[in-house]
């Protein structure tokens, strides 16, 4: 028999592969427990890079603790969680921090310092030069387009969607790859969120970043991200689109979690 030509066997095997966009964020076979009490059980999760990804289900869910567990402030019992293919327990807390922005859920600012002060704090301890600390800041500004005169203000003398724009220029300021936001618009009333999901989705876009947002808004995760995942009493039930959750549920809890919601979009201006 001849030799087999390899090369060409193997460019003709990854020819037949539909290609995949690289996962930035991945959470692999995650468990956790508290007091024996098991609270997630073997969730995985896989964003590419660039995409925005919501964690939606109801109270108890295990949202919160996937989402603490992912920023490295409480210990997985099992599992992997690692951007771009580094794993957490190979960083320091600070070396993580740095490759993730975190939103929570009242925006988290600190209430003696001025807007500007915030969303500088974490440069200014990391010893970034004055005048890159500055440049960065306006970059940010600009991006979240908010007045110059609202960062000089403290956080009880601005509204509630400026507090979320400085939030969102704070975890962005360190240029990490990865960005978490928790309920990030719960506190507000409807038409500000209203106005603020747009804007969101347009600050999305122009970061470039990987996102996971948790929501119990069914709505406002299909309006902000390109794959949702529904969790239930600590376990992945489905990820999917919209349309897929809506029109082929993998559980009947999926139906059941879709028809308990009051602002779904029209499926055809999804489509």
């Amino acid at each position: 028999m001849g030799r087999l030509n390899f090369r060409f066997y193997k460019l003709a095997v990854s020819s037949d592969r539909t290609a995949e966009p690289p996962s930035m964020l991945k959470l692999e076979h995650i468990y956790k427990s508290f007091e024996g009490r098991t609270v997630l059980s073997d969730v995985s999760l896989s964003i590419p890079q660039g995409a925005t990804h919501a964690l939606i289900g109801s109270s108890g869910s295990g949202k919160t603790t996937l989402l603490r567990l992912t920023l490295g402030l409480i210990p997985f019992d099992r599992g992997y969680v690692k951007i771009n293919d580094q794993a957490l327990l190979s960083f320091t807390p600070t070396e993580w921090a740095d490759r993730i922005g975190y939103v929570p859920q009242d925006g988290g600012l600190f209430p003696h310092i001025s807007g500007r002060q915030n969303v500088a704090l974490v440069s200014g301890l990391r010893n970034w030069p004055a005048d890159r600390i500055a440049s960065r800041v306006e970059e940010l500004r600009a991006l979240v387009d908010l007045d110059p005169a609202i960062l000089e203000r403290f956080p009880h003398e601005m509204s509630g969607g400026q507090k979320q724009r400085v939030a969102i220029m704070r975890a962005a300021m360190m240029d990490p790859p990865v960005m978490l936001l928790d309920e990030p618009m719960a506190a507000l009333d409807p038409l500000i969120r209203s106005s603020l999901q747009q804007e969101l989705k347009s600050i999305f876009q122009r970061l470039g970043k990987t996102v996971l947002l948790v929501t119990h808004d069914l709505g406002e995760a299909v309006f902000l991200a390109d794959c949702i995942t529904l969790l239930h009493e600590g376990r992945v039930i489905q990820t999917g689109s919209y349309r897929e959750l809506l029109l082929q549920p993998a559980d009947p809890f999926v139906s059941l979690f879709i028809n308990a919601q009051r602002t779904l979009p029209d499926l055809g201006a999804v489509a």
